[in-house]
Formats: C-alpha cells, sequence, structure tokens
C-alpha cells in the first residue's frame, strides 16, 4: 500500500494524478492533498479520496475553507508553516511534487529531507536548486523519479543503468512552430495557450510557447541523470508521440513513445518498479508519420540561453528562473507583449553579477528574489 501526499493537488498535474488513482483505489493511501488557494476543488477531492489532512498554502484561503468545510476525520491546514509540520509528521510517503513554478521547491527540499520519494512534476526544483536538492536527496536517502513526459521517457531508457553518449529531448515546438520573430510581434495570450498537442496550464503553456519550457528541462536533465550539456540535444517533434530518446554508447536509441497524455508518466512514477495496468487507447501505426526537425534557435532564443545559464551554473538559473516566472505572469496579465518575455529574462541574466555556487536554500530564496524585482521593475519600463 503506497502512502502519497499530493503538492499542487488541484492544477493539471494533480487532476491527472487523481484520474490514475481511481484506477487503482486498492493500492494507495492518501496521507495529505496540498493546493495554493483552490478550497472547492480541494474539498472536493477530500470528500473523494479522504486523505488524513488538506492544506491551502495561502493561510487566508486556508483559514476560509476550515470555517467552511466539515469533512469528518479530516484536518484542514493553513499556511505553509502548517503544512510543512504535518508532512514531517507523516508515516513514510511518496510525494507527487507538482506545484506550480518556484512555490515548489520548499515543500519539496522538506519531503526530502524527510526521506521520502519524490515523485517530481515540478521542474522549476530542479532548476533553481537541483545542486541542493539532490545533496539532500543522497542525505536522507530520498528517490527522485521524474513526472515530467520527457523525463519520464528518459528515465524509463535508462532504466538498465546503461552508459550513454547522448539524449535527446523531443519538442513540439509549441503554437508558433514556422512563425518568424516579425510573426510573433502581435500574438495575443489567447494564441499562446492554444497548444497543439498538450492540455496544461497558462504558465507552462506560454513557456512551451517561447520553448523556455524545453530550456529548463534541458537544465532538469543536466540535474537528473548526470548529463554533461554536450551530450543534451534537443530536437522538434510536432506529433509529440515520441516523448525522448537515449542513444546509448554502442549507437542504440531507445525511445519512449505513447499518446501525448500525463497519466502515463504520472503513473509510472506512482509504480516504479513495477507498472500497473491502464486504461490508454493503442497507438494505430498505420499511415502515421513521425517527423523531426531542429529548433529555431534565432526566433526562440529561450533554448541557447538555457543552455548558456546551465553552464554558468550556481545561482543563475535560479535568477533565469524567477526572471521568467515573472514575465510569463505580466504577459498573461497584458502587461507586456509575448517577445517581451524574453527580453525580461535576457537582461535580467545579463544583470545578474553576483554569481556563486549553491550551497544552501537561503542563497537560492535570495537569487531568487532579486531576479523577480528586476524583472518586475523592466515589466514596469515595458508598459
Amino acid at each position: 500500500m503506497i502512502n502519497l501526499i499530493v503538492l499542487g493537488a488541484t492544477g493539471s498535474v494533480g487532476e491527472t494524478t487523481a484520474q490514475v488513482l481511481r484506477q487503482h483505489r486498492d493500492l494507495y493511501q492518501i496521507e495529505g492533498l496540498v493546493a495554493r488557494s483552490s478550497g472547492k476543488r480541494l474539498r472536493e477531492l477530500a470528500a473523494e479520496f479522504h486523505p488524513q489532512w488538506v492544506g491551502l498554502t495561502d493561510e487566508a484561503a486556508g483559514n476560509e475553507l476550515a470555517r467552511e468545510t466539515h469533512l469528518e476525520g479530516i484536518q484542514v491546514l493553513s499556511g505553509l508553516t502548517e503544512i510543512l509540520s504535518a508532512m514531517r509528521s507523516a508515516p513514510p510517503s511518496k510525494v507527487i511534487g507538482a506545484m506550480s513554478g518556484f512555490s515548489g521547491l520548499v515543500p519539496t527540499l522538506a519531503a526530502v529531507d524527510c526521506g521520502f520519494d519524490i515523485l517530481l512534476a515540478n521542474k522549476e526544483t530542479m532548476v533553481a536548486a537541483g545542486d541542493l536538492v539532490r545533496a539532500r536527496a543522497s542525505q536522507s536517502g530520498s528517490h527522485i523519479i521524474p513526472v515530467d513526459s520527457e523525463h519520464s521517457a528518459i528515465f524509463q531508457c535508462l532504466g538498465l543503468d546503461q552508459p550513454f553518449k547522448r539524449i535527446i529531448l523531443t519538442c513540439s515546438g509549441g503554437p508558433f512552430r514556422g512563425r518568424t520573430r516579425r510573426d510573433l510581434e502581435h500574438v495575443t495570450v489567447e494564441d499562446a495557450l492554444r497548444h497543439p498537442n498538450w492540455v496544461m496550464g497558462p504558465k507552462i503553456t506560454i513557456d512551451s510557447a517561447t520553448l523556455m519550457n524545453k530550456g529548463l528541462e534541458l537544465i532538469e536533465a543536466h540535474q537528473l541523470f548526470g548529463a554533461e550539456y554536450h551530450k543534451l540535444d534537443v530536437v522538434i517533434h510536432p506529433q509529440s508521440i515520441i516523448h525522448s530518446m537515449v542513444e546509448f554508447i554502442d549507437g542504440a536509441t531507445m525511445a519512449q513513445i505513447g499518446w501525448p497524455d500525463m497519466q502515463v508518466p504520472v503513473q509510472v512514477a506512482l509504480s516504479w518498479p513495477e507498472r500497473w495496468s491502464l486504461t490508454m487507447p493503442n497507438l494505430d501505426w498505420k499511415d502515421r508519420q513521425l517527423t523531426f526537425e531542429e529548433p529555431d534557435h534565432q526566433t526562440f532564443h529561450a533554448l541557447s540561453l538555457a543552455r548558456q545559464v546551465g553552464l554558468a551554473g550556481g545561482l543563475m538559473p535560479a535568477v533565469m528562473n524567477a526572471a521568467n516566472e515573472m514575465a510569463v505572469a505580466a504577459f498573461l496579465d497584458h502587461q507586456i507583449s509575448f517577445l517581451g518575455i524574453m527580453e525580461v529574462v535576457e537582461s535580467v541574466v545579463e544583470q545578474f553579477s553576483e554569481n556563486v555556487a549553491v550551497k544552501d536554500l537561503e542563497q537560492v530564496l535570495e537569487a531568487d528574489s532579486w531576479g523577480r524585482r528586476t524583472a518586475q521593475s523592466l515589466v514596469w519600463a515595458q508598459r
């Protein structure tokens, strides 16, 4: 029986986790469900899955939920401090790390320190503080199992821990594949949110449109699999059927293939090293074409920038991530243009001159705060 805590229970990965769990009700016990402020949806999930506790990181929303909710035997927690305390008191658990953005770092680190296995869908945690997360996981015995479809694919291909020559991350190309920078000058928020293959939250969907999502995944792959950057490639694969590939030292390449549906990587992480059955349609291979292209680095700067930032290491990835989160939020709020997202991010990275190796969480939090303040000032300048 798996004891499970879900961080980000009401987000897209959290809802996908619920879909998977409905098919395997005899294999798990929910310890806790955590969201930011979606009290109504969290209450519905609690009534269905009967956790020991639920928590909202937004303290005011948590207090409101506690006043309004009467779920027998379920404790309601308000704010991150109460949630972290409950996690530290929990029995050995697996933790779905699916909180959005940098906000997932602190609770994920707390779960790592408890020695819990982390089923990680929050790539920003590894981008901003991968060195710290890996060091603490080594100390506590925590295992980090990726849930992102690309990293899950790599994880599955590397299951035998054989030496590899190259990891190839696939990328759909997003809604603007084939467009020029001139074409992108007047795209709207609604345009950018129309991903051709995946249904995701707004932040990750915009990251997919700029290709920053793939840049973050490049850094995450370096952290998760110990791959040097010259062994990490990205290829555009518009059909999103091949989720990533590993080329081994004998020239053989393994690919993980399947429908673009997050249920599979979520379930792989939950069940590993076993595989559970899952109700999914079979792929029809008749008349199916799979195509591949080189990314357009001239139009989409995020990939090249992320590689440079990853090579720089230290606090630089945390700064880039912070700037990107602020710039994407500004775009979604119609404060800056689509091309303005990367203008802000690139400018923040250029201005950061205090890059050092990551030794503790306080450094990462300070770098994140600096990146957000600097990005916000640039957003105001663009308005």
